[in-house]
């Protein structure tokens, strides 16, 4: 028998609270449906398709009801509440499962809505687990380049950027340069598609176009170097790293924004800093 998975199983009894059930009718091993979830009619001999979790008591139970997540797959699961090892979440099925924490990429809280897979923990237990969604997305998107799109940010990395469920379901990123301080594991985002990779993953930004976004990016520039009293200890020179931290945008977008606020006579450029006028 299969732990988080549907499968088809033979009535080998019946008792008052439900009936028994087995792969073969002769296996000692057997597992019961609840008395009200057994179908009328049913009979020994017969085949139901059921789904097999652990209850409240650790003992393993077969279901009819249909739960929103099984093993090899991931869902969208709404937190009910979190305790003192982990949170629970709602899968359609009379047990919570539990999410521990050593298996979120980020603290969850009641009501937020995370996206998980289902895994059998070392004492046969179903859990969920908020790692492991990049290898379960799809990579056959509908979307083109140009196109807009709605996605859940589901796990950050230094060094690759972003991690974005398009759909809820394909795959997509931001890259690193992008600035993405902001986001928060499980935040709904909406972003334009700037590369289809050949095994189909999406690259996103959530910048506009150069031309629409200079405005944005010199408001932000103006802003920093107001923070610093109205002159920026370093220039458009500096190097990328710095300006990330700083400003939050990449060299480019600063040194366009930089351009920006210089043609309209608001900064002057030194050789170490940038000035407000």
């Amino acid at each position: 028998m299969k732990l988080g998975q549907w499968q088809e199983l033979t009535v080998v009894k019946r008792v008052d609270f439900g009936i028994y059930l087995a792969k073969e009718a002769q296996d000692e091993i057997r597992v019961l449906l609840p008395q009200k979830q057994v179908p009328s009619g049913v009979e020994q001999g017969d085949k139901l398709r059921v789904f097999l979790y652990k209850d409240s008591k650790d003992r393993l139970i077969a279901t009819r009801n249909e739960p929103k997540l099984s093993i090899g797959e991931f869902a969208v699961l709404k937190v009910l509440e979190v305790g003192k090892i982990g949170a629970f979440l709602d899968w359609g099925l009379e047990k919570d499962l539990f999410l521990p924490y050593k298996e979120m990429t980020s603290r969850v809280a009641a009501g937020d809505e995370a996206l998980v897979t289902l895994y059998e923990d070392k004492s046969g237990r179903l859990c969920a687990s908020m790692k492991g969604i990049y290898d379960l997305l799809m990579k056959n998107s509908p979307y083109r380049i140009g196109d807009v799109v709605e996605g859940r940010v589901y796990e950050f990395s230094d060094n690759f950027g972003t991690f974005v469920a398009v759909d809820d379901k394909y795959s997509a990123r931001i890259p690193a340069h992008e600035d993405h301080s902001f986001l928060h594991i499980g935040d709904m985002i909406s972003a334009r598609v700037t590369n289809v990779k050949e095994d189909g993953k999406l690259d996103l930004t959530l910048r506009e176009k150069a031309y629409l976004q200079m405005d944005e990016d010199a408001k932000r520039v103006m802003a920093v170097i107001e923070a610093f009293a109205g002159v920026l200890p370093f220039n458009d020179k500096a190097s990328p790293e710095v300006i990330k931290r700083e400003t939050g945008l990449s060299k480019a977008a600063f040194k366009r924004a930089v351009g920006r606020l210089y043609k309209e006579r608001r900064i002057e450029i030194t050789e170490k800093t940038i000035r407000k006028i």
